[in-house]
């Protein structure tokens, strides 16, 4: 599957936008406040973003949710029909643009569109191409026990199942060789 550098540069915002969610009552918002979404936005160069403000971060709040259920979508159809929800409700408006010395790319947003319509249009069409292209089990949530942070998984294979193997991935391993190791022993 070819992905082009503004669907990747898309995926890696969803994941990171489904990843600010908390995990559970004990864990702070990763989009706490209007600064949090000022840095967010920041941070990943989206581009027709006008001054933020406590709506947009509300708003932005709940297509979070949205786009945290097309993770957790049991099949393609489900995941389909909340992806064609969240671009309907944007009021998409595709148009070229090369913009901040990029070439040529899409963007699915309506120019002057809020944060919360920029992230479903451009966020929900780069979910969208997965669903086509039949790769819709790509869209995973990590399978440590103790971490459900969302990820794309890009390999080969389709065989990742952790969020970063150097973390999540290597904690289980050692974890896994550890009890070996005690039952052999013992």
């Amino acid at each position: 599957m070819l992905i082009t550098h503004d669907t990747r540069c898309a995926l890696d915002t969803v994941v990171d936008l489904v990843n600010t969610a908390p995990e559970d009552e004990s864990a702070s918002d990763g989009l706490a406040d209007v600064a949090a979404l000022e840095d967010f936005v920041r941070s990943h160069k989206m581009s027709d973003v006008g001054v933020l403000s406590e709506f947009d971060l509300s708003a932005v709040r709940r297509i979070r949710g949205r786009f945290a259920g097309i993770f957790a979508a049991a099949d393609s159809r489900s995941a389909a029909g909340m992806i064609n929800e969240l671009v309907a409700a944007a009021g998409t408006t595709p148009r070229l643009t090369d913009h901040d010395g990029y070439d040529w790319h899409v963007h699915y947003f309506a120019p002057g569109a809020s944060v919360a319509d920029h992230l479903a249009a451009d966020c929900g069409m780069a979910l969208a191409f997965f669903v086509v292209a039949g790769e819709q089990e790509r869209l995973r949530r990590c399978e440590a026990p103790d971490c459900r942070r969302a990820f794309v998984d890009l390999s080969r294979n389709r065989s990742r199942r952790y969020c970063d193997s150097r973390t999540c991935g290597n904690r289980l391993h050692v974890a896994a060789y550890r009890a070996r190791r005690k039952e052999s022993a013992g």
